[in-house]
């Protein structure tokens, strides 16, 4: 099952609400301070938005989200067919977690060990790294409930209560961080608001940092770069007394959250700003030494390296991010983060009409994660502009061009 809408193109949806909001081309142009003649290329597909910030724009003027252009949100499905993030929207819209005290009558609170679970989440975050987002999303209704039964039951003990908001934390943060990637960016925001939540009963600033990189996917999701620029700086300062005493798990937290800051000054375009915040992380990188993987960040000179490929492909550098992008290695990082390389190595190469190239990455890619991969709407857009200019051939598109717009949502 996918969404409503999944194979329209960005401009075929800018046209549908742009029709039911009753404006005219003229008038939509003019919100955004574009020309007819351009808006109506975009609608036609035949030219693409290439900067994320215009697309936010022309969302606002339609009010409507970002995900409503970009086609989100999918329904999770891997190779099993498994899609659990009904269940996950169900256990995060729990009543019984708007209030303890109206259904304080009704819950009957019991002690759970923290232990067991914390393997648990340990062992869904390093499903999350390989790519296999299907094992996530089918291990997290589970997590969410055992945090909400944990949370009940800590009211009387501060200890337990920190250690089981601590967890609840990291459950949310992979949570909203999982929802993202597969384009639900509503459900997104309140895994992340409840990260946070959790984060400050924990009292850890560890704890607080990590969660708010959940904050900063999340925003990023749904348009608002200014936001995500001020919560990843508030939170890297946060964590400056304890990087003073050496510990590389803050130092990769303060690294990552520049790197994520920096993503958002470059999609909001403010090349200087995202320059400086990419210092920052360059001298946490080289200062942490290696690619080490403390709090599941992945963070070191090479992840440093691949935001800064993506900084420069939101800012327009597509030229720089095609030479550069083959230099960069990459086999020693998680899954993951491969994947998304090759997801933005493939747009830039897609932007540049080098789409043979460009369809054997994202192939590769593939190989790798085929959840990740398939539940992109980066990718459903790439694809689905390579395949409208794809030459036909005795009246068929490539065979396996084709099949992977088959199996992306691209066409139907």
């Amino acid at each position: 099952m996918r969404g409503a809408g999944d194979q329209l193109s960005i401009g075929e949806r800018i046209a549908f609400y742009r029709r039911r909001r009753g404006l005219s081309q003229a008038v939509l142009a003019d919100l955004v301070g574009r020309s007819e003649d351009w808006l109506s290329k975009i609608e036609r597909g035949e030219r693409d938005i290439r900067r994320l910030d215009v697309l936010a724009d022309v969302a606002r003027a339609l009010r409507v989200t970002l995900g409503d252009l970009l086609g989100e949100p999918v329904l999770m499905e891997d190779e099993e067919r498994n899609d659990d993030v009904p269940a996950i929207r169900d256990a995060l819209m729990a009543p019984r977690r708007l209030s303890r005290t109206l259904f304080a009558s009704s819950m009957s609170p019991e002690y759970i060990d923290p232990a067991p679970v914390q393997q648990l989440v340990e062992g869904a975050w390093s499903s999350y790294q390989k790519g296999d987002l299907g094992r996530v999303v089918q291990a997290l209704p589970g997590l969410i409930k055992t945090t909400q039964q944990m949370e009940a039951a800590s009211a009387d003990d501060p200890v337990y209560r920190r250690t089981c908001a601590a967890l609840s934390a990291r459950i949310h943060h992979l949570t909203a961080t999982t929802l993202s990637k597969i384009g639900e960016a509503d459900l997104s925001w309140i895994a992340a608001e409840r990260a946070m939540q959790a984060a400050d009963e924990a009292d850890d600033p560890l704890v607080l940092a990590s969660a708010a990189r959940s904050g900063t996917h999340a925003l990023l999701a749904v348009g608002r770069f200014e936001d995500a620029l001020e919560l990843g700086e508030a939170a890297a300062k946060w964590l400056v007394p304890r990087m003073a005493a050496g510990d590389p798990a803050a130092l990769s937290l303060y690294g990552m959250l520049y790197l994520r800051t920096a993503v958002a000054a470059a999609r909001h375009q403010d090349r200087a700003t995202s320059n400086d915040l990419l210092a920052h992380a360059t001298q946490a990188g080289e200062q942490l030494g290696v690619d080490a993987n403390y709090w599941h960040t992945g963070f070191g000179p090479a992840n440093v390296e691949l935001h800064r490929l993506s900084a420069a492909l939101d800012l327009g550098d597509v030229t720089q991010v095609i030479e550069q992008a083959p230099r960069v290695d990459v086999d020693h990082l998680p899954a993951e983060r491969q994947v998304t390389y090759l997801i933005d190595y493939a747009r830039a190469l897609s932007l540049m009409a080098k789409d043979d190239e460009a369809l054997q990455t994202l192939l590769s890619a593939e190989q790798k994660s085929p959840a990740i991969v398939r539940h992109s709407t980066v990718v459903r857009e790439v694809v689905r502009s390579m395949y409208r200019r794809a030459p036909a051939t005795a009246g068929r598109k490539s065979s396996a061009l084709l099949a992977l717009a088959e199996r992306c949502g691209a066409v139907r």
